[in-house]
């Protein structure tokens, strides 16, 4: 996404706030994976979206718009991740987690399961110290079910670069239509694989998302 510019954080606006910086409130851009590492929150789909997107039936629309349902069957393997946004809440496992579906958001994202594809999962930035109601996701591509769904070279920035370039512009599921918009922000996040699960680096980008049901 080489044409989205590349902005310091800007988070309060006259109309609202987009988000938080978590860091500020004492949590983190990085989701807890276990032993200390943790994956990138490396999208956000801001809190000056419309109201109806920022909601779990509202997201998971909007998921389906951009080519993404929920898990195959409704059957999730592993543990949720924690996350905190530094809105007070401490970290609060992950609302939900939605995978690439192939064109079929009933049974495509079983395929996902199969051959590997993208797949984020979505936490909500709402505590009482923080209240943006901005999502934060967690966003990267997985290898196949032989590799034990691990998380491909690459893998975070490619999932987040993925997702964006499904959702911007004009999209639309179930009789509902979203105008989206994107900017890269940099700041929030540092570039490199310290702590990052995997030891996967990341560059350091967060793509933020403003959706707008039309």
């Amino acid at each position: 996404m080489n044409a989205l510019s590349l902005l310091r954080v800007t988070t309060v606006t006259s109309v609202g706030t987009a988000f938080f910086n978590p860091a500020d409130g004492g949590g983190s851009m990085f989701d807890n994976a276990g032993n200390g590492l943790g994956e990138p929150l490396n999208v956000i789909i801001s809190g000056l979206s419309s109201p109806d997107v920022l909601t779990e039936s509202g997201v998971i629309n909007f998921a389906r718009a951009i080519g993404f349902s929920e898990e195959c069957l409704d059957i999730h393997l592993g543990a949720p991740f924690s996350a905190n946004l530094g809105d007070g809440n401490g970290p609060v496992n992950q609302t939900i987690e939605l995978r690439q579906d192939f064109g079929n958001s009933e049974l495509g994202t079983c395929l996902e399961s199969l051959i590997g594809g993208n797949h984020f999962r979505v936490y909500v930035q709402n505590g009482s110290l923080a209240d943006s109601g901005a999502l934060f996701l967690a966003v990267s591509q997985e290898e196949n079910v032989t590799t034990g769904h691990t998380i491909a070279p690459d893998g975070y920035d490619i999932g987040r670069d993925t997702l964006a370039s499904a959702a911007i512009g004009t999209t639309s599921f179930g009789g509902v239509t979203y105008s989206t918009t994107a900017e890269n922000i940099t700041g929030l996040m540092p570039a490199g694989s310290a702590g990052v699960n995997h030891d996967i680096a990341v560059d350091g980008i967060v793509t933020l998302l403003t959706v707008t049901i039309q």
